[in-house]
């Protein structure tokens, strides 16, 4: 009878429980495969459009190494070496427009994700009010919202492990023509698609599609405001760029980095005061000599500052460190709204 007693409604109660305890998880990964189905044509599409940017790369690089034969010189000139006319491959020349846009696209797909997040994924069930189906069926609203986040932000963290070490490897194997055009490391077409800013800038933009979505609560609108967002964004940090990291100045010789970043140039004087050529722009001669200008002001020692090539890891970082401190920030404000306006 001890036996059957033990084995009776106990038991049935100890077999409740245990889905009980892992309830949660279950919910979690249940919430998450609903996401996935609901919207796997827009992740097909961008996995597909991942795959043709990746092997588009791939092509072109492979493309510059076989025409590589058809070049004379060293340099990539394919005329007759030691002619001043310089006239690169048809590989070359694909390869250096394809690339110098990367930035451009990087920062661009960075945007349609944050506004995937507002509108589709998040303000289209809070306007439309399907949300509430979920809500009853023991999934909080945080839980909604960290489902909401967490997809976007694996997904685009996978992307990224990808398509940044693919860019950099094609970038690389053309930089260091001397003839090559828009691919130095600073210009936006190479930063914003060759280091850990591009991560920092694709989670940034989910993290303000989230918010604005919850303030918002309208597609259309929500979408609008999260792609002026993440543009306001690019733009602000366009500008602070070279204050992010301290710049370094070469006076009384050249700049021994071919590949520095140009920030500007003048004169010192015997005190160490420096001088710019920007002020002496507007004294300038027909001739356009300055230094007349230059010399009158105290100066005396040419200088240069530039952000050498060296700095193009602490610059990342720094900027990286800026986006996802910004993007933490919007992930708290978001739930705390959506709180506030659901408990």
């Amino acid at each position: 009878m001890s036996t059957l007693t033990q084995h009776g409604p106990g038991a049935r109660d100890g077999a409740r429980e245990a889905p009980r305890a892992g309830a949660p998880t279950e919910g979690l990964r249940g919430s998450v495969r609903v996401l996935l189905r609901t919207h796997r044509r827009s992740l097909r599409t961008a996995g597909a459009l991942l795959l043709l940017g990746v092997a588009a790369v791939v092509a072109l690089r492979i493309w510059v190494a076989v025409a590589a034969s058809e070049e004379r010189c060293p340099d990539g000139d394919t005329t007759v070496c030691g002619d001043d006319i310089y006239a690169p491959t048809s590989a070359r020349i694909n390869a250096q427009m394809f690339l110098a846009d990367g930035g451009t696209v990087t920062l661009l797909l960075a945007g349609l994700l944050g506004v995937f997040v507002a509108g589709p994924l998040i303000a289209r069930e809070l306007e439309s009010g399907t949300f509430r189906m979920a809500w009853t069926q023991s999934v909080t609203p945080a839980r909604w919202l960290t489902v909401r986040l967490a997809v976007p932000f694996v997904l685009a963290t996978a992307a990224t492990a990808v398509v940044v070490p693919v860019y950099r490897w094609g970038w690389t194997g053309l930089q260091h023509n001397p003839f090559s055009w828009g691919l130095r490391w600073y210009e936006n077409a190479v930063y914003l698609s060759s280091g850990p800013v591009t991560l920092g800038y694709a989670l940034l933009a989910v993290a303000l599609g989230a918010l604005v979505a919850v303030l918002v609560r309208r597609t259309l609108p929500a979408m609008a405001v999260t792609a002026l967002l993440v543009g306001a964004v690019a733009l602000t940090m366009t500008r602070l760029r070279e204050h992010l990291w301290p710049i370094a100045r070469f006076s009384g010789k050249p700049n021994p980095d071919d590949f520095s970043w140009f920030i500007d140039s003048g004169m010192l004087t015997a005190t160490g005061k420096a001088v710019y050529w920007n002020d002496c722009a507007h004294e300038a001669t027909a001739v356009g000599d300055m230094t007349v200008c230059m010399r009158e002001r105290g100066g005396v020692t040419p200088f240069t500052d530039v952000h050498p090539s060296s700095h193009f890891w602490p610059l990342q970082l720094v900027e990286t460190g800026i986006l996802l401190a910004v993007a933490v920030l919007a992930v708290f404000v978001a739930f705390r709204v959506l709180r506030r306006l659901h408990g």
